[in-house]
Parts: structure tokens; sequence; C-alpha cells
């Protein structure tokens, strides 16, 4: 257990994801907030930024500045748009002791697929090796300097999949469907409000940059790899995730094994949590259940061999700020869940 506060700075802390880094760790026991970048907010308030943080007291001083001015600190979160980090890493690799990347950059490792999904992260290879890690599935903590964490849909697909894939109680085929909130195209994303709400409509059907992620995890994970047919659809929500995966079970795999598989993969984790036998459609996991936490909801069901594994959290915390800062709870003895709800806000 940490004697004394870490200090900790969030790079690219305007952006939504940057955002919520703050407003958690502005409640967190043992984080002292020691610097927030912003480039073109340098100077501004922080509350002039996010209004929605502007009446806490811890927030009252902070001010956003030029990443050039980062102090030596504990914990750097990386809040910047996909393929900033790259440029700014020697800074970062030279003034924090520990770097948590929540954008895409480095969670790839076949060359081929970084050009494709990330190209100007393959023009700027890191120096140093980048750990994956899923809090609750990963088989150890890393100890590496830099971390880089899954992103949203990638990591509700994985809770979905893994103990079907852990168990090999599957066929390699699977077909994803994954539903995600405005925020998850961050606060520069340029669709018209009038043209997202009241709308449903399809995002990326196929080739998202979430599905190579998916196979590597799963099957670094597990050792199963996946024939994987991953689309992704855009909700009129804010926030949150919601997927459903479809699979066929394996030759001779009972319901009662696929659910005990599921109560295994996730005992004793806080922050995942298995539906008991969903019987009515709100016994399933829904964003209402989930949104404001840092909890992701697992349930499954099965007939006649067919699985239908679901799957919901929040985007902006579970699916990023939030396991971001478990993962900064867990690299340094702290309690697990420190400074992160549990419940779920309503209406």
């Amino acid at each position: 257990m940490a004697e004394h506060k870490l200090k900790v700075a969030v790079i690219g802390a305007s952006g939504y994801t940057g955002g919520e880094v703050v407003r958690l760790l502005l409640e967190h026991p043992h984080a002292e907030l020691t610097f927030l970048s912003a480039e073109r907010h340098a100077g501004a308030a922080v509350g002039t930024v996010h209004p929605w943080l502007r009446n806490h007291p811890g927030a009252a001083g902070l001010k956003f500045r030029p990443v050039a001015e980062l102090p030596d600190v504990d914990i750097a979160f990386g809040c910047l748009p996909t393929g900033a980090l790259p440029e700014r890493l020697p800074l970062l690799a030279e003034r924090a002791k520990r770097v948590l990347n929540l954008a895409g950059d480095f969670r790839l490792r076949d060359p081929h697929e970084i050009r494709t999904h990330y190209p100007k992260t393959a023009a700027h290879p890191p120096q140093d090796d980048f750990a994956y890690f899923v809090p609750e599935l990963s088989p150890e903590i890393p100890e590496s300097r830099f971390i880089n964490l899954p992103g949203c849909m990638a990591v509700t697909t994985i809770y979905a999949l893994y103990p079907l894939l852990a168990g090999n109680l599957a066929q390699a085929r699977v077909i994803v469907d994954a539903k995600t909130g405005s925020t998850g195209g961050g606060r520069g994303g340029g669709e018209p409000p009038a043209e997202r709400s009241g709308n449903f409509r399809v995002h990326k059907l196929h080739g998202h940059r979430h599905a190579p992620e998916i196979h590597q995890a799963l099957a670094e994970l597990t050792g199963t790899a996946l024939d994987l047919q991953f689309s992704t659809h855009s909700l009129d929500v804010p926030r949150g995730i919601l997927v459903t995966a479809y699979a066929r079970l394996g030759d001779g795999v009972e319901p009662l094994d696929v659910k005990r598989a599921y109560a295994k993969a996730y005992v004793g984790r806080p922050f995942v949590r298995v539906r008991p036998a969903p019987k009515a459609p709100q016994d399933f996991p829904m964003l209402k259940a989930v949104i404001g936490s840092n909890v992701a909801e697992v349930a499954v069901s099965v007939r006649n061999g067919e699985c239908v594994a679901v799957a919901a959290l929040d985007n902006l915390i579970k699916g990023a700020a939030g396991q971001a800062i478990q993962t900064m709870n867990l690299i340094s003895g702290l309690d697990e869940t420190a400074g992160l709800p549990r419940t779920a806000v309503s209406p």
C-alpha cells in the first residue's frame, strides 16, 4: 500500500476521457492531481472547459498547461487523440515513472494492422514496450513502465466472450454486434447532434480497428483464435456500449458448463458482474444499470446449442477513465476499488 499520495498528470485533459479521469481523480483518496495538459486551452481554468467540474472545490485552482511544462510525476495518464502520443512519448518517459495510455496507439503488435489502423503510430514506433492490460483478465500486473489499456468496444467484447473461449466451449466463428454512444467518437467528433438524435444507424460493418485488437487480446488470454465478424452501430445516447455476441457451442457442451464458466471467470472481480440466469429483458445487461459506474455487466443465454452473450458498460468510465484508474490502483498496491463508483446514475 502506498503511504503517500501519488502525483498524477493527465495529458490531453480537455477531452471527454481526460475530463473523466480528472473528475474521478478529484475524489481519489490516494492521488494528487499535479498537472493537466491541453495545448489549445493552456492557461484556462478546468471549469471553463469542463463546466461539470467547476463546482468541485478541488478543481478551483486547476489550470491547463502545455505538455512541455510537465513536472516529474508518479503516473501520467495519456488521454490524447490517437496518433498524438508517439511524438510526446520521450518527454513522458523522462518525467513520469509510469505511463498509462488510453488511446489506441500501442495496442496492436502486428505491423500490418498498425499501418492499417494507426498510421501515425506506425511512423513513430515506441522505444519501449507497452504492456496490454485488462485488469480482470491479464494473468499478472505488468511491471512495464508503459501500459496500454483496451479500447472501449474491444474490452466490452472481451468481457462478453472470454469465459466461452477460456473454457473452449464455443466454435471459432463468432458474430459481434456492438452499439456505442456518441462520446465514443471523442469531443471532436464531427457528427451533428441533429443527425444523431432520434436515429439509430450503422457505424462500421467491416474493418473496425477494434477487431484486430479483439483477435489479439483473446488469443493471448485464452489461446483461441477467433473467426470474428465485428460490426458497430451508433446509438442516440451520450454514453454507453452494449455488445451482443453470437456463437455456437462445441459438441457436448451443456448450458450448465457455460453458466459455470462465466461464474468462474469473474468471481471476486468487483467491477465485472455476471447477471444471474436472466428471465426477463430487464434482467440482461443494459445501459441504465452501468452508466456512471466502473462496472461492466455480463450475461449469457443458451438454447439448442446457440449461445448469446451480452455485455454493457460506460465507455467513458469502465471503458476508459475508470479502467485506467483501476489499473493505477493495481500497479501502485492500492485497493483496486479506490476512488471508483460502483453504482449507476438514473434516469
